[in-house]
């Protein structure tokens, strides 16, 4: 399986959870500490750094350091790239340089 697909597919596994959604859109706000993701998603610690790396690994989030604590935001970046990937994916066309879907 072609390495492109691998990415693109953890795009997807980010949006497929209610919580990673209810992550996202706690992020929307702002940049957020952990410790605040904690508290308002009322979710364990090792679950929250569990549903982080998958969203980070798909680029719609990052994350920076701060002593012991993560801050994360909404990725600019990653979420051009989901869009274009989702267009990309369900717009009618052989995706063939060929004749047949002009």
């Amino acid at each position: 399986m072609d390495e492109r697909y691998e990415q693109d597919a953890k795009v997807f596994k980010a949006l497929c959870d209610p919580r990673r959604l209810a992550v996202l859109e706690q992020l929307r706000g702002g940049e957020k500490c952990a410790c605040v993701l904690l508290e308002k998603l009322d979710i364990g610690q090792s679950g929250l750094s569990y549903h982080m790396k998958i969203l980070c690994e798909s680029g719609l989030v990052a994350s920076r350091q701060d002593g012991k604590w993560t801050h994360y935001r909404l990725s600019p970046e990653g979420r051009d790239r989901a869009v274009a990937l989702l267009q990309k994916l369900t717009t009618p066309g052989c995706g063939q340089s060929c004749d047949c879907c002009k």
